[in-house]
């Protein structure tokens, strides 16, 4: 009985402990994110849709996140997760003159992120090797 006792709780003590290692949300998000693909776009628009998503990238550094997209400057502000459904993510972008726009996320994997822009369509990233 004794012997019970110590093992419940040293499985209690170390339960919490176990949990804690798996990824956050935010954990997950970070790094770069390059645009690979996007669902649900016309035939006639798909190439010229393909070529800017490829030119794309989302990368997520502590709080910080710039979002780079062809021919425009890349936009640095912070981010927080506002909403985390398994692997659904809602990420708050805050802009730095006020104000702050939502995304919707779900990781497909943890090297492959899809991003919802509405309408039915989404843009697919992929993770980029972290540069050592």
């Amino acid at each position: 009985m004794h012997n019970r006792i110590k093992t419940v709780l040293a499985l209690a003590l170390a339960l919490p402990a176990v949990a804690g290692c798996s990824k956050t949300p935010r954990d997950r998000l970070q790094g770069r994110w390059n645009g690979e693909a996007i669902e649900n776009v016309p035939g006639d628009q798909l190439a010229k849709a393909t070529g800017w998503v490829k030119g794309a990238a989302i990368e997520f550094n502590g709080n910080k996140v710039t979002v780079t997209v062809p021919a425009e400057t890349p936009r640095t502000g912070t981010f927080k997760v506002t909403k985390s459904d398994g692997d659904q993510v809602t990420v708050a972008f805050l802009r730095p003159e006020g104000g702050r726009d939502e995304a919707e996320f779900r990781f497909a994997t943890d090297q492959t992120l899809r991003w919802d822009i509405g309408s039915g369509r989404a843009i697919l990233l992929s993770k980029a090797a972290k540069n050592n």
